[in-house]
């Protein structure tokens, strides 16, 4: 699975390949230790065009009664997506993309659980492949924005630590999996793991598993000793 990510770099404008689309990086505030619950950007389609939109991780379906589903459906396993009941409708038309420039996952060693940083060897930003909903409690109410990460099985570097990883796309696969045209084919392509050369990852302490401390601390290399 993929329960914490990073977005952490500042001073920066991020440009992707999709018509220019920005995150103004400087005006967002460093996330160290993202959690379930918390609400991030992500990248969606907007009157034709990508955009950016700020929404809450943990899809809640749009016909969910209890909101507390969320917290079942952070991630949303790659196998057979297409065809699972909260998220079905979201894969077909509400498909959007995660920037992260890290993300944790955790080695049992024992009873401890020794949480690993994956990130780019070049430390720059990729892009989880995601999907996001509406929900509204009642007529009466505001509508709520959720999303989740679409998950697949590991490659060498993640396998080593866990039995599943993030859907990260290049910049090709991005463009086409937020197009309204994709056929479920061709959606089905992009979620495959990423190449071993992508990810590099390093030891972090273990005040990362609380996920209530936000601070540089999460994503700094553990000195052993």
């Amino acid at each position: 699975m993929c329960g914490r990510y990073t977005l952490t770099l500042r001073g920066e404008t991020f440009v992707h390949e999709l018509d220019e689309v920005r995150i103004e990086l400087k005006t967002l505030t460093p996330r160290y230790n993202l959690s379930p619950g918390q609400t991030a950007p992500v990248i969606r389609v907007e009157d034709g065009r990508p955009a950016v939109a700020t929404l809450r991780w943990g899809l809640i379906p749009f016909w969910a009664k209890d909101p507390k589903i969320a917290f079942q459906c952070i991630n949303a396993r790659s196998e057979g997506i297409a065809a699972k009941p909260a998220f079905r409708a979201a894969f077909k038309k509400r498909r959007c993309l995660v920037p992260a420039d890290g993300f944790y996952e955790w080695q049992k060693e024992g009873s401890a659980k020794l949480p690993w940083r994956f990130v780019r060897p070049d430390g720059q930003l990729f892009l989880f492949a995601g999907l996001w909903e509406s929900w509204q409690p009642a007529p009466d109410q505001p509508v709520v924005e959720t999303y989740t990460v679409i998950t697949t099985t590991p490659n060498a570097v993640t396998g080593k630590i866990h039995d599943r990883m993030p859907v990260i796309v290049d910049s090709a696969s991005a463009k086409l999996w937020l197009d309204p045209t994709a056929t479920p084919g061709q959606l089905e392509s992009v979620l495959k793991p990423a190449p071993d050369n992508l990810l590099t990852a390093y030891r972090v302490s273990q005040v990362v598993n609380n996920s209530r401390n936000e601070s540089p601390v999460c994503i700094e290399p553990l000195t052993e000793g």
